[in-house]
């Protein structure tokens, strides 16, 4: 399984990582991979994210971000001078034991799913 970490739906970045992830996602299943998506967004607002842009990944809602904060993505941030908290981008890949068998902290997009794909491949 893939589990990636996107601060909020329907943004430029975030939907750029979703299409990158949907557009491997045959090579994820030949992996016999799920990939998941998750946001602090409502069910609703994924739902509506997924159609607009044709996603095949699946999304989750952590609206009480209590799975955000199981993986260490809830975060305090920063922006012009104020902080806040926030969703930190970042992937895991869990084996099927159930264990965490890859992460990435801090993503940057381009060509992170490609990157997450490989990895996935080699393990």
């Amino acid at each position: 399984m893939v589990v990636f970490f996107f601060p909020r739906a329907d943004t430029s970045g975030c939907t750029k990582e979703a299409q990158q992830f949907s557009a491997l996602q045959q090579e994820f299943t030949a992996e016999n991979a799920i990939v998941i998506g998750v946001s602090k967004d409502t069910a609703a607002k994924q739902a509506k994210f997924r159609a607009k842009y044709n996603l095949t990944c699946l999304l989750g809602a952590d609206n009480e971000t209590c799975f955000c904060e199981e993986f260490g993505v809830w975060v305090e941030k920063s922006m012009y001078g104020k902080t806040y908290m926030g969703i930190q981008r970042a992937s895991f890949i869990i084996d099927a034991e159930g264990k965490v068998a890859a992460v990435w902290p801090k993503v940057k997009v381009d060509g992170h799913a490609g990157e997450v794909l490989e990895r996935l491949k080699a393990l």
